[in-house]
C-alpha cells in the first residue's frame, strides 16, 4: 500500500467544495452521532475544511496541505488517515488531478445523515449503540427527537390547494423565445445553490454471494420478486455488519417473509441482530478500523532500517491492500477476503496483527490462505491478547515449531506414517522479519538439534529485550 507521502505532499494544493448547503444543525449531528464513531481527529478535519467555505458558498479558495497541517497542528500522516476515514463514512469525496509538476485535490464535503436517517440506518445506529452504551444512546435519541404533543388524528385537513387559490391568466401572452429560455437556466459554468439529500452508507452488493443465497432459497418459500433492490441492499449491509454468510442468511430471510410473500426489512434486521447476539453472548458488533489504530502502532518515528520500514508498512496497511500487494496488484479473491473478515470480526484481531498473520501463513502454505490453519493461529493469538504487529512477529518466531506441526499435521500423507520414513527436511520460506540470516536446515539430525537450540537462545534473548522495553522504539 502506498504510504501517505505517496498519496499527498505538503505542497499539494486542495480546494474545499460542498455537495450542498451545510446547516448549523449538521454540527450537532456530526458532534454527537458521528464523532463517537470517527474520533476527534476526523471530526476536527471535517470542521476545519467546512470552516474554509464562506457562508452560503459551495467552493473555497485553494490552499496547501502545509497550511492545513499548521491550522490543525498535525502531521500529514494523521491528516491522511483522518481523510480516508471521512471518505469511508460517506462524509467526504476526493477528486485528484495530476500533471508533471504538481497535484491538486478537490475535497467535497457531504452533509451528514438526518437524525431520523441515522437512527433508522440499520448499521450506523448499531455501531453507535455499541460505542456509547444503552444510557447514552437513549439520551441521544431524546436529544434528537421531539414529543408529538398534539395528535392530528381528530382534525380534518382544510388546506387550500394551488389551483384553489390561483389561476393562470391567458389574456396577455408572452412569447417564449430562445433568449427567454436561456435566461431561465443558470449561467455557464454555474449551478444553483441548494442541497441534495444525503444517502445512507451502502455496502456493495458484489461483496455478498446472492447466487448462493438464491440457490438455498426454495422458490415456493421465497419468490425471487421478493428480493427487491431495497431488500438486497439491506441484506448486503446486514451481512457486512454481522458477518453473516449466505447459508446463514437463508434462514434469516425466510423468518422475515410476510403473508404477502414480501420481505419485511425491519423483521430482517431484527432477525439478523438476534442471530448475532445469540452467537456472541448478547454483544453487538463494533466498528473496526481497516488499518491498525494509532494507539496500537509501535513504529512511531520514520523508519531507519528495513525491519522498521516493514513494521511501519504492516501497521499502516489494510489487510485487503496487503493481499493485493502480495499478488502484484491483482484484487484478492472473495474467499480470501472472507477468511480475513472472519478473523477480524470473530477473533477481534487488529489489522496490523492480521497483516503479520497473512504474511506468515501465505509463506508457509505455498502462497495460499488455508481457512482452518489461519483460524487456528488466529484463535491462539486472540487468547494471547496480541494487539501489535511487533508482538505478533515475536510470537510467530517463538511458536514457529508448533505452527509447523499444525501445518505438517494437515499435509502429512498416509503412507509416511505407515512406512515410518521421514522426508528430507526442506528449506522453508519465511517472512523477512522472521530471521534474515536463516539458512536451509541440514539433514543431519544432530546438527539440526544444535541449530534449534541456538535459535531458541536467540529468541529468548529477543523476548527478554522486548519485555524489558529495549528495541521497541
Amino acid at each position: 500500500m502506498a504510504q501517505h507521502w505517496q498519496e499527498m505532499l505538503p505542497i499539494d494544493r486542495y480546494t474545499v467544495a460542498a455537495s450542498g448547503l451545510m446547516h448549523e444543525y449538521d454540527r450537532k449531528v456530526l458532534t454527537f452521532l458521528y464523532q463517537p464513531l470517527i474520533g476527534a481527529t476526523c471530526f476536527s478535519l471535517y470542521m476545519t475544511l467546512w470552516a474554509e467555505l464562506e457562508e452560503n458558498r459551495l467552493w473555497s479558495r485553494t490552499n496547501s496541505h502545509h497550511s492545513l497541517m499548521n491550522f490543525m497542528d498535525m502531521n500529514l500522516e494523521k491528516i491522511y488517515r483522518a481523510r480516508i476515514k471521512l471518505e469511508g463514512m460517506g462524509l467526504l469525496k476526493v477528486y485528484e488531478k495530476k500533471d508533471e509538476e504538481s497535484r491538486a485535490f478537490i475535497y467535497e464535503l457531504n452533509p451528514p445523515l438526518t437524525p431520523e436517517q441515522f437512527f433508522l440506518d440499520g448499521m450506523l445506529n448499531i455501531y453507535l449503540y455499541r460505542k456509547v452504551g444503552k444510557n447514552q444512546y437513549s439520551r441521544l435519541k431524546r436529544f434528537f427527537s421531539e414529543k408529538n404533543v398534539q395528535s392530528k388524528e381528530e382534525y380534518k385537513e382544510v388546506t387550500k390547494s394551488f389551483h384553489d387559490v390561483y389561476m393562470s391568466g391567458h389574456q396577455e401572452s408572452i412569447a417564449i423565445d430562445s433568449d427567454t429560455e436561456q435566461m431561465m437556466q443558470p449561467e455557464d459554468e454555474q449551478l444553483f445553490i441548494g442541497r441534495n439529500d444525503q444517502g445512507s452508507i451502502q455496502i456493495h452488493s458484489a461483496l455478498f454471494n446472492f447466487d448462493l443465497l438464491l440457490a438455498g432459497l426454495n422458490e415456493s418459500l421465497v419468490p425471487k420478486k421478493a428480493l427487491t433492490n431495497k431488500v438486497k441492499n439491506a441484506i448486503s449491509n446486514l451481512a457486512f455488519l454481522y458477518g453473516i454468510d449466505p447459508i446463514q442468511m437463508k434462514n434469516i430471510v425466510i423468518s422475515a417473509l410476510t403473508e404477502d410473500n414480501e420481505i419485511n426489512i425491519e423483521e430482517l434486521r431484527k432477525s439478523a441482530r438476534d442471530w448475532y447476539q445469540f452467537q456472541n453472548y448478547d454483544q453487538l458488533p463494533s466498528l473496526v478500523d481497516r488499518t491498525q489504530p494509532a494507539v496500537h502502532q509501535t513504529q512511531k518515528k520514520e523508519p531507519a532500517t528495513k525491519e522498521e520500514e516493514l513494521l511501519r508498512y504492516l501497521e499502516t496497511t489494510s489487510p485487503r491492500q496487503l493481499l493485493k500487494d502480495i499478488s502484484g496488484g491483482a484484487e484478492p479473491s472473495k474467499s480470501d477476503l472472507q477468511i480475513i473478515e472472519d478473523v477480524m470480526f470473530q477473533q477481534k484481531l487488529l489489522p496490523g496483527v492480521v497483516n503479520v498473520l497473512i504474511q506468515y501463513v501465505m509463506l508457509k502454505s505455498d502462497m495460499k490462505l488455508t481457512k482452518a490453519y489461519v483460524e487456528k493461529i488466529a484463535s491462539h493469538w486472540a487468547r494471547k491478547k496480541i494487539t501489535t504487529s511487533n508482538e505478533a512477529m515475536v510470537l510467530a518466531k517463538n511458536e514457529h515449531k508448533q505452527y509447523m506441526e499444525w501445518a505438517e499435521g494437515k499435509k502429512a500423507p498416509k503412507t509416511a506414517k505407515a512406512t515410518g520414513k521421514r522426508k528430507p527436511i526442506r528449506t522453508e520460506m519465511l517472512p523477512d522479519w522472521f530471521d534474515d540470516k536463516e539458512k536451509p536446515q541440514p539433514a543431519s539430525k544432530k546438527k539440526d538439534e544444535e541449530e534449534l537450540k541456538l535459535k531458541k537462545r536467540e529468541l529468548e534473548e529477543t523476548l527478554k529485550k522486548l519485555r524489558s522495553g529495549e528495541g521497541t522504539e
